[in-house]
């Protein structure tokens, strides 16, 4: 199974371009997509997910047009969103067996064996009976994942879906997603470089609706060996070095600016080199420098 997307587009009614012709290949796994807040990743999972219309383009779903036959790919889909709606007063078990009966799971022993294995799952199940309202936000987000997964999909899609975690339930959450991937289709979409990093072995950088690379992480962080540079410098002088240099990202360190630099060539000695890391890929691409 493979997800298939050539050339789709979407510009909104206020003239906002969302998606500019993204064609991308995702096959079975973890396929990141990192974008920042309005690079178009939303728009894409929407359009993806059957929610909204593109204006040009295609996409497959095996052989099932995406865009054509709603209803088909919609009983092969997961859908996270990056803000989900639950009625807070009612309990997990109540409520996935409520989604289980909608995704056509009729008998009821059948349908409550489904509910309890998937509460395992996401490791729920002693909290079954609490109502969604008094879950942290890690709870809330493997119990988004658990009714993503009913019915068994193909496609699981999941935007931002770490955002707000702390780092215990990240690592929890990014377990799940990983075992998951094992057997499905999963877009991790984020702004999170970590995320993709630690989860995909094939990821694209989308900004301002464009697809700027797609590959493996890890060959994108090799092509920027040898041109990554770092520098401290003082906080007034920061204007000075964007002007002089390609300064592709800057940080606070201990009151100082750290500058990570672009340069094909070797720089002054002030300039130790760097290691790339996928966040310097992120920021080169976006940048048009690489």
């Amino acid at each position: 199974m493979e997800l298939l997307i050539q050339n789709l587009s979407k510009t909104y009614a206020n003239g906002v371009k969302a998606l500019d012709n993204v064609t991308l290949s995702i096959p079975q796994g973890m396929y990141g997509l990192l974008g920042q807040n309005g690079a178009g990743k939303s728009t894409l999972m929407r359009t993806i997910a059957t929610l909204q219309d593109a204006d040009s383009g295609s996409a497959t779903l095996g052989d099932i047009d995406v865009l054509k036959n709603r209803d088909a790919v919609r009983q092969r889909l997961g859908y996270l969103p990056q803000d989900f709606g639950v009625y807070p007063r009612i309990s997990a078990v109540d409520m996935l067996d409520h989604l289980a009966l909608l995704k056509g799971v009729t008998n009821s022993g059948e349908r409550k064996r489904l509910v309890d294995a998937m509460l395992n799952k996401v490791n729920l199940f002693e909290h079954r009976k609490k109502a969604l309202a008094s879950y942290s936000g890690g709870m809330r987000q493997r119990f988004g994942i658990a009714q993503a997964l009913i019915g068994n999909p193909q496609l699981l899609i999941v935007d931002e879906p770490t955002a707000g975690l702390d780092p215990g339930e990240r690592n929890r959450f990014y377990n799940l997603l990983a075992e998951v991937g094992e057997k499905v289709i999963v877009i991790l979409s984020t702004h999170i470089v970590e995320d993709v990093l630690e989860l995909c072995s094939k990821m694209a950088i989308i900004h301002k609706g464009r697809v700027l690379y797609e590959g493996g992480p890890e060959a994108a962080v090799e092509s920027l060996e040898g041109r990554i540079y770092s520098r401290k410098i003082a906080k007034a002088d920061l204007p000075q070095f964007e002007a002089e240099y390609k300064v592709i990202s800057n940080k606070m360190v201990a009151g100082r600016p750290l500058i990570h630099v672009y340069s094909d060539t070797p720089l002054d000695a002030e300039f130790i080199p760097a290691s790339p890391s996928l966040e310097d890929v992120f920021f080169a691409k976006i940048g048009g420098l690489n």
